[in-house]
Order: structure tokens, then sequence, then C-alpha cells
């Protein structure tokens, strides 16, 4: 699929890193580095501006790497870019650890997955169909 996009960014384009990837790196797009101390969020820029088609969103998400590691993650994840945003990407990072991190130009921080999706037409009833299930959810089948 082809998807139009700006690059205000000092960096190539977000690419797939290897043939069966299903998301691709954001990279920070700085002036000065940001530094993130235990528990505050910022916002990154990426200096990425893009038009999805209809039907189709871009989440963005953590890379496990930056998570398990640093301890930094996407705060709102996984964020969603509408098709009809034309704003410049931005990663909302917390930084989930003890430790101040400094997110310098460049820096892959979060990764970008593009997803088909679909609008819903609300239909009310008074009351749903049964399942197995049923009600049960936040653990009931155990351990």
């Amino acid at each position: 699929m082809k998807v139009e996009i700006i690059n205000k960014s000092k960096h190539r384009l977000p690419a797939y890193a290897t043939d069966l990837s299903a998301g691709m790196d954001l990279r920070a797009n700085l002036d000065t580095p940001i530094v993130l101390e235990p528990l505050q969020r910022a916002l990154v820029p990426t200096g990425l501006f893009m038009a999805l088609p209809a039907g189709f969103e871009a989440q963005v998400r953590p890379r496990s790497g930056l998570a398990i590691k640093k301890g930094i993650t996407v705060l709102n994840s996984p964020g969603t870019i509408d098709a009809d945003y034309r704003g410049e990407v931005c990663v909302i990072l917390v930084n989930l650890s003890n430790e101040p991190f400094t997110i310098a130009d460049g820096e892959r921080i979060a990764q970008m997955v593009i997803a088909r999706h679909e609008q819903v037409e609300w239909r009310e009833v008074e009351v749903l169909g049964e399942t197995e299930r049923g009600t049960g959810g936040f653990g009931h089948t155990g351990v």
C-alpha cells in the first residue's frame, strides 16, 4: 500500500527491519537532547507528517528494547494516528525507571504499525446473546 508522507526530519523514512516485520521504528527529531527524569513524560517530535487512506490507522507502540533495558515506554500505548490527522507524528514517552534517560536526536523511540480498522454502527438491543463465557473476565479462568 502506498502512503503519502512528508519528512521534515534529519533522518531517513521509517522502514521495516525485516521482511516479516509488522512495525517500523520512529526516530526522535530533536535540535537538543531531552532528558527524561524518572516518572517524567515528554512529547517527542519525529518530523513526519502523513496521509493515511480511509479505513487505516497508525498505531504507535513501545520498542521492547527500550522498555526492558531502560524502562522507557509509550504512555498512551498504543497511540492512534487517524487517517484524517495531518499534523506531525509525535510520541508521548514516559520514563518508568529510577534513572534519568537522555533522548538523543535520531534515537529510535517507538515503533509504528499501520493497521486496517472498521467503524461500527451501533444497534441498541435489550438483551445480548448468551455465550459459554458469559460475563466472566479479569482472570475468571484461573491461573
